[in-house]
């Protein structure tokens, strides 16, 4: 799954990248005092990286990792599509664990680089969507 390189684990493809972007993701949340309540939640509609608690806030998180900029900033890779579809995955997590008394958000973590040099950008209240 990974490749030893140089003290550090190297993902080998693409997919394992994403899971070690989403592992980082996951820690910098909880070093800022949230709590992971979900990782890789799947609905209908596809997958949401992460879903954390921040006080009386269950944060919905999308997670992108990138090592290049060739195709342009991984924060552009959330289209408006994308969106619809992130909010569509949070309303069938709600349906599935309603409560009353937290609100909701969205929040972007960009996690740019390789295990050996990257950068964290975080987004809190990426964006709001509430129709579709």
């Amino acid at each position: 799954m990974y490749k030893h390189h140089w003290g550090r684990f190297v993902p080998k493809n693409k997919k394992a990248f994403g899971r070690w972007g989403e592992e980082i993701a996951a820690r910098f949340l909880l070093e800022r005092g949230m709590t992971i309540l979900e990782r890789n939640f799947r609905a209908e509609r596809g997958e949401m990286d992460l879903i954390a608690q921040d006080g009386n806030v269950v944060v919905f998180v999308e997670v992108k990792t990138g090592d290049s900029h060739r195709f342009g900033l991984p924060e552009e890779r959330i289209t408006r599509s994308k969106q619809r579809q992130l909010y569509k995955i949070a309303q069938a997590y709600i349906q599935l664990h309603p409560r009353d008394d937290v609100d909701y958000r969205f929040d972007v973590v960009i996690v740019d680089g390789n295990p050996r040099d990257y950068r964290i950008r975080y987004y809190p209240n990426a964006f709001y969507l509430w129709s579709t």
